[in-house]
């Protein structure tokens, strides 16, 4: 019997097709955690010359206390969600950014040369250099002093969790639009700071959860820089002030 479903669908040129493959097989890593609904994939390729990807279509509504505690506890337990080592089976994007995600034993040698320089690099390309640069490659030397004591498990992480990722659809949380990579859970955190919309519950429940682990309040503007740049690369400007804000913090 023949199931209608509705669908929710992106569209992009042609040569979008292994950015929309990766979305759809980081949305259904994320669904074999079993931790936080996940929309269904439905499909994905290229017809008429356009790379398409179909994924489920949901109903959202305003979040509440509950369910962002809700949330809170659904992400701890998708981050007790580990591989052995750090990285995925594939890059993806962040973004249309590329993401580099090679398998990894070592969480700060990945985090500096396929996070950090990756996109100091892409600025220095599109002409942000000198402080920028300078205090990135000093960041990038010290970089094992903000892991003094902490080894991160390589947790699941979404990737790119910042407010307009989620919702709540049928009274739960739900997840879309990630950038998957197993690493440091505080990643996912950090992202979740950096342009608001999470409440103080979620959090909460989060740390009740999970408790976030000492040194972590440095660590997480490491990790929003990371973001921060990827916005300067792609928008311009007027990201420049706050990533070397970050970088000076850091």
């Amino acid at each position: 019997m023949l199931v209608e479903r509705r669908a929710f669908v992106k569209t992009g040129p042609a040569s979008a097709i292994d950015m929309f493959e990766a979305e759809a097989e980081g949305l259904r890593e994320l669904k074999v955690a079993d931790a936080i609904r996940v929309p269904d994939v439905l499909d994905y390729g290229v017809e008429d010359g356009e790379a398409f990807i179909a994924i489920e279509r949901l109903s959202f509504e305003r979040a509440t206390p509950a369910t962002e505690s809700l949330f809170g506890e659904q992400l701890a337990a998708l981050h007790r969600h580990t591989a052995e080592q750090h990285g995925w089976h594939r890059d993806n994007t962040i973004g249309p950014t590329p993401q580099q995600n090679p398998r990894a034993d070592d969480w700060v040698a990945f985090f500096r040369e396929h996070r950090l320089r990756f996109q100091l690099e892409l600025a220095a390309r599109n002409g942000y250099e000198g402080e920028l640069q300078s205090l990135g490659d000093e960041l990038a030397r010290r970089l094992p002093e903000l892991f003094d004591k902490y080894e991160p498990q390589a947790s699941l992480c979404h990737g790119d969790l910042w407010c307009g990722n989620w919702g709540v659809a049928d009274g739960v949380p739900v997840i879309f639009d990630p950038a998957v990579y197993y690493g440091d859970r505080e990643s996912d955190i950090a992202m979740t700071m950096l342009f608001g919309g999470f409440g103080r519950e979620f959090y909460r429940a989060y740390e009740r959860a999970w408790p976030m682990a000492s040194g972590h309040e440095r660590r997480l503007k490491l990790y929003q820089l990371y973001h921060v740049l990827n916005h300067l690369n792609l928008f311009g400007a007027g990201y420049l002030s706050q990533a070397l804000g970050l970088l000076r913090n850091l």
